[in-house]
């Protein structure tokens, strides 16, 4: 899914919410208090009426609750999400309700340092009270509850927003039904920090600051708010993204008495501080990055694990490349929390070479993600009781084997599909013999199809290692039409017996006799059933026979525990009958475990 030209930009505007507070009034986790709390924000869509449709924006560092559409036809630029909501869109108003707020402390609306503190008739400046991305979550629940609606059907955000989006599944684990985090983790990297302390500095010791209470005077700390700016701008790109915008490229009229170089980067950073301070406030961006600064779940609630023990809701993940801001790594390890915990949680990464601020700008593949994750209705803990025949057609069109695979694994079982393709082996296993399961594959239209079939999914390649699974995480490990296409089969045999204790096996033989007597009478790689491709376009790197297999298992010390022959023809049935089982096997199939 993306943005279409040719679709109406929707008119919307901005509200302001006065939210109902009891007497002590919103209390933050400093333990201080604000007497008064207005939210702005803006929906678009039509809550149905279960109030059952309603997705949560939760907005990133600097933006505000105008996400997407127009205020008037006037405007020259629509929302800062436009692109991904909408009718027709990845986050599609035509049957979501969505909501886009200004976070707390922000200057676009929400109470923050700029707003009317009621004890003194003036801005709060200096006394506005630190805050923390928990008192904007908690501030984001009291509007949802405001608009009457309970339970959401997902919470979406990208950088900050993502913070925001993984502290709504620990605050209120029974209050969404999925989770969607995008180019954010579970803290900042020392690094991020360390950009951050150098932009607030800036800030503080703009002459011009007053201590925060420069509200009621002639000048604003403009020059440290604009550097602070272009620091923080460079993480949000990348080396190549910068190379090749800007290169060493110069222009004309600078002033080298000043130090200026007149390189294009120079010339963009400064418009980027220039048109910043126009549109925010300094002591907002204060606050705002230092409750990201702060965010830290591991030392908030002890470990990863604690944060995320009670959470209910259906997680997708999403790492960007380049992004150094928040590495894929950091995402990897939260993956490996939630999968840890058995929770149900994908993970996405999506190469772009725009770093951090790809989830804004490049939106054709994250669109196809988010779509495919919002598609299917959450999943349901209603499962079938008793086993029936898995439907064949999944996997690529395997039906034979397909069900012969299927046939070795015990109803209730949880297993792990490596190359899972499009999801179809464990959704059919799902609804028909109570086996739940993750799957893992490296191209993301199969995460995408996965996604679309609740499948839980992984995109990562296997050759890399299975690092997002502990020992013994699931009970089978299923490689599928697989093993001859990784680059290192025995390190992956010995991988996959590691996160489970049996391994499923799927694999064409090569010692087949058809194959045998199509090179012999040829001299050229044969093409069959079992192998569709042509040498110069197969994805199969080791061909192998059933012997080769044996022999490899024999040396690793692993255990064949059922070893299952399949094949169409009746001459290469005869040779199963005769025990020739490496002649007569088109495919097999074997159940292995730990010697």
């Amino acid at each position: 899914m993306s943005s279409d030209s040719k679709i109406p930009l929707l008119q919307v505007e901005t509200q302001i919410a006065a939210i109902a507070l009891p007497p002590e009034g919103f209390r933050l986790v400093s333990g201080a208090s604000l007497k008064k709390l207005e939210i702005a924000y803006e929906t678009y869509g039509v809550l149905n009426t279960l109030r059952t449709n309603a997705v949560f924006i939760c907005s990133p560092l600097t933006t505000d609750a105008h996400a997407a559409g127009i205020h008037s036809l006037e405007d020259k630029k629509p929302g800062w999400w436009d692109d991904m909501i909408g009718p027709g869109k990845a986050i599609d108003t035509n049957r979501y309700f969505v909501i886009a707020q200004n976070m707390l402390g922000g200057c676009k609306g929400t109470t923050g340092p700029a707003s009317i503190d009621p004890d003194t008739g003036k801005p709060y400046g200096s006394g506005f009270p630190k805050i923390t991305v928990e008192d904007m979550v908690r501030a984001q629940r009291l509007l949802v509850e405001h608009l009457g609606i309970d339970v959401l059907e997902a919470v979406i955000g990208g950088s900050m927003g993502g913070m925001q989006a993984l502290q709504w599944s620990i605050s209120y684990p029974g209050k969404l039904r999925k989770c969607l985090c995008i180019a954010a983790a579970a803290n900042l990297t020392a690094q991020a920090l360390g950009f951050e302390v150098i932009g607030r500095n800036m800030i503080v010791r703009d002459p011009n600051f007053h201590g925060g209470d420069y509200y009621d005077t002639e000048t604003k700390p403009e020059n440290g708010l604009g550097y602070a700016r272009m620091i923080g701008h460079l993480t949000y790109l990348s080396a190549i993204s910068m190379h090749e915008k800007f290169g060493r490229n110069k222009r004309e009229g600078f002033d080298p008495n000043h130090f200026e170089t007149g390189f294009e980067v120079e010339n963009y950073l400064k418009h980027q501080g220039k048109q910043f301070v126009m549109r925010f406030d300094a002591n907002s961006y204060l606050h705002i990055t230092y409750a990201m600064d702060q965010f830290d779940l591991e030392s908030r609630y002890g470990s990863l694990e604690n944060a995320f023990r009670e959470a209910q809701a259906e997680f997708l993940l999403v790492a960007l490349s380049s992004d150094w801001l928040f590495p894929p790594e950091q995402t990897r390890e939260l993956g490996k929390t939630l999968l840890g915990l058995k929770k149900v949680a994908s993970v996405a990464e999506l190469h772009s070479p725009h770093g951090h601020d790809a989830f804004l700008l490049e939106v054709e593949h994250l669109s196809r993600v988010i779509h495919g994750f919002l598609e299917k209705p959450a999943a349901t803990s209603v499962r079938p009781a008793t086993p029936k025949r898995v439907r064949p057609g999944g996997n690529g069109g395997a039906s034979v084997e397909f069900q012969a695979v299927a046939d070795l694994i015990e109803p209730g079982s949880h297993i792990l599909d490596i190359g899972c393709g499009d999801g179809a082996f464990i959704d059919a296993l799902f609804q028909t013999r109570n086996v739940t399961g993750i799957g893992i594959d490296r191209d993301l239209r199969h995460v995408v199809e996965c996604l679309r079939k609740n499948v839980p999914v992984v995109q990562a390649d296997v050759d890399r290692g299975l690092k997002f699974f502990d020992d013994d995480a699931f009970d089978y490990a299923v490689l599928n039409r697989t093993l001859q296409e990784m680059k290192k089969p025995r390190i992956v045999l010995k991988e996959i017996l590691r996160v489970a204790p049996k391994a499923i096996v799927a694999f064409p033989n090569f010692g087949h006799i058809a194959n045998r007597l199509s090179l012999l009478r040829h001299g050229a790689m044969p093409v069959s059933r079992a192998l569709p491709h042509y040498w110069y376009d197969t994805p199969n790197i080791h061909l192998f026979s059933l012997n080769d297999f044996r022999e490899l298992c024999e040396e690793e010390g692993y255990r064949i525990e059922k070893l299952l022959t399949v094949t169409k023809s009746a001459g290469s049935k005869l040779l199963l009958g005769l025990g020739l089982k490496n002649l007569g096997a088109e495919w097999v199939v074997a159940r292995i475990g730990r010697g």
